[in-house]
């Protein structure tokens, strides 16, 4: 049987390599163009809608992360840092899996 941890090393992967695989063919065509990023996110109601609720899941994420920095003294910086380079795709899975070390 596959362990959690072994599922929440899996859920990082595919949550470093599904946004990127959008990303960067973005980032080919326009380049670090982040006014027209802005634009194109907000372009739609719905694009707002999610783009709305990943920086609300990225806050919580963040915030959590540092809480229980202070807490248990389980560094904060590589969940901060992939969820802002990457994306709560990336920083949530990461989290719980540290997490889930600090408990093991």
């Amino acid at each position: 049987m596959i362990s959690l941890r072994s599922v929440l090393l899996i859920a990082l992967g595919i949550g470093i390599v599904l946004p990127y695989a959008a990303f960067v063919p973005w980032v080919m065509d326009h380049g670090l163009d982040v006014p027209r990023f802005v634009a194109e996110i907000f372009a739609t109601r719905i694009g707002a809608f999610f783009a709305a609720d990943v920086v609300v899941s990225a806050l919580v994420l963040i915030g959590m992360a540092m809480y229980e920095q202070r807490r248990t003294g389980l560094g904060a910086g590589p969940v901060i840092a992939a969820t802002l380079l990457i994306g709560v795709s990336a920083g949530l899975p990461l989290y719980l899996y540290r997490r889930l070390g600090r408990a093991s």
